[in-house]
């Protein structure tokens, strides 16, 4: 495909007010971090005071983190080509940064993992969870190098940004929280878990735009994304809960319910916004943005 012309050396040149361009700006001043600058040593003495159930509770989670960021590493790049194919350069700047966050998030938990001296083979996911970052994830995104139409990006945006990001991560944090954190172990590991929060937070916070600005444009699409995510709920509902009862206590002191919960609430935060862009023009979409998603 021949290029017609260069955005930024035009009169257009580029757009610093539109909100991708902020989340550009915002992941400069805050997605630089380093994994290897963690200090683990602390990780390492309360590894071996957790008891052998709650080893394996957190192995487990390091786990599912570890292959979900894998999974967005290698699925991401069909997007950004739909992006720079349609000339949004502003869009495409911030893509570049979420890739590379997606890179390092995988390097950390990896990194965890090697620190603390787990070499083994944690691949024993289940059945929901392979269901959806072995199928529905890469052959969501990967339709897009074909199929570049508005429904096969909102489709993509709808499963990698609104719900392995911001229903299934989002849960993942607040075990995290809600277990290590409010026990005070396990420093390095709670602090790039931070960092990664803040970072998925932009990600989900252009899957929002993105999505709104698609429903701007194509308004059938809203029912199509809201279709979807009712689709996906109950496999987030199996992934979190891991096919156990809502009564079933972890090893943190949790109810298993408390996850699903906080799943279905995650859902709903992500189907409200949606629907309160319904009726908004492109115009107040980029102007009201920054206000209405969980950007950071």
């Amino acid at each position: 495909m021949m290029r017609e012309k260069i955005i930024t050396t035009s009169t257009r040149g580029i757009n610093q007010e539109l909100f991708p361009y902020q989340l550009y700006k915002k992941a400069k001043r805050f997605g630089v971090w380093n994994p290897e600058d963690i200090d683990f040593s602390q990780d390492k003495e309360d590894w071996k005071k957790l008891t052998d159930r709650q080893r394996e509770e957190t192995l487990g989670r390091v786990a599912a983190f570890l292959g979900g960021e894998e999974a967005v590493t290698l699925d991401l790049l069909p997007m950004i080509m739909v992006i720079a194919k349609e000339g949004r350069i502003e869009e495409e700047m911030y893509l570049t940064t979420f890739l590379f966050e997606e890179a390092k998030h995988t390097e950390f938990f990896r990194l965890v993992l090697n620190e603390l001296g787990e070499t083994g083979d944690l691949s024993d996911f289940g059945e929901a969870y392979r269901k959806v970052f072995f199928e529905i994830l890469p052959e969501t995104m990967e339709r897009l190098i074909h199929d570049p139409s508005p429904e096969a990006l909102a489709d993509a945006s709808t499963v990698y940004n609104m719900f392995v990001e911001g229903v299934l991560a989002e849960t993942g944090y607040y075990a995290f929280y809600e277990g290590l954190n409010k026990a005070g172990l396990m420093p390095g590991l709670m602090k790039g878990v931070g960092y990664i929060k803040t970072d998925e937070a932009r990600h989900i916070s252009y899957g929002t735009f993105l999505l709104q600005r698609l429903i701007c444009e194509h308004p059938h699409l809203y029912d199509r994304v809201i279709r979807k995510l009712q689709e996906l709920a109950p496999l987030a509902e199996k992934v979190v809960g891991r096919d156990l009862d809502e009564t079933v206590e972890t090893a943190f002191g949790m109810k298993i319910g408390d996850f699903i919960n906080y799943a279905r609430k995650q859902m709903a935060v992500r189907i409200e916004i949606l629907a309160r862009a319904k009726h908004l023009s492109m115009e107040e979409i980029y102007k009201n943005s920054g206000r209405n998603v969980d950007a950071t």
